[in-house]
């Protein structure tokens, strides 16, 4: 079974969140599933169907992130010795050589990646031409409108 990256902050999200959702949406889908069973003929009963359909998708939402969590390949980039490179975790702070506009993101995993946060994923085409590089060093980035350079600015590395 192939392991997927995470970080550490990425782990914890998934956590509460499957916390959330067998202590309080689980039990709260379930009561209303009783109280619509109370209302009678449950041929025609919305409430139930909803109820139902909503249980339906927190379960599997349960199965899928104690899925995650099993394959999960915990990454604290703070605790390796990557020597100013950029690896999985990091974050950096990047310069458009043509706009000269700075950037920073952050490079997690691919289900923790919020592009509105300013997390992009380790298999994104600008990930995946950062790794490796350090700070000064410039990097080309393939995007749709052709090749993007952007120069390394900074690398911080935050557990």
């Amino acid at each position: 079974m192939n392991r997927v990256p995470m970080t550490k902050q990425g782990e914890a999200q998934l956590r509460e969140e499957l916390q959330h959702l067998k202590t309080v949406r689980r039990p709260a889908v379930v009561q209303a599933i009783a109280e619509a069973r109370e209302h009678g003929d449950l041929k025609e009963n919305a409430e139930y169907h909803a109820a139902r359909e909503e249980q339906a998708f927190i379960e599997g939402r349960i199965k899928e992130i104690e899925h995650k969590l099993s394959i999960a390949e915990i990454i604290d980039p703070s605790k390796l010795n990557p020597g100013g490179r950029i690896i999985f975790g990091a974050t950096v702070v990047l310069m458009n050589l043509d706009t000269e506009e700075e950037v920073e993101y952050m490079i997690v995993g691919e289900d923790e990646a919020d592009i509105k946060l300013s997390k992009i994923s380790v298999a994104s085409p600008i990930a995946r031409a950062l790794i490796g590089k350090s700070e000064g060093d410039v990097a080309e980035v393939q995007a749709p409108g052709g090749v993007v350079e952007y120069e390394v600015i900074e690398v911080r590395y935050q557990d």
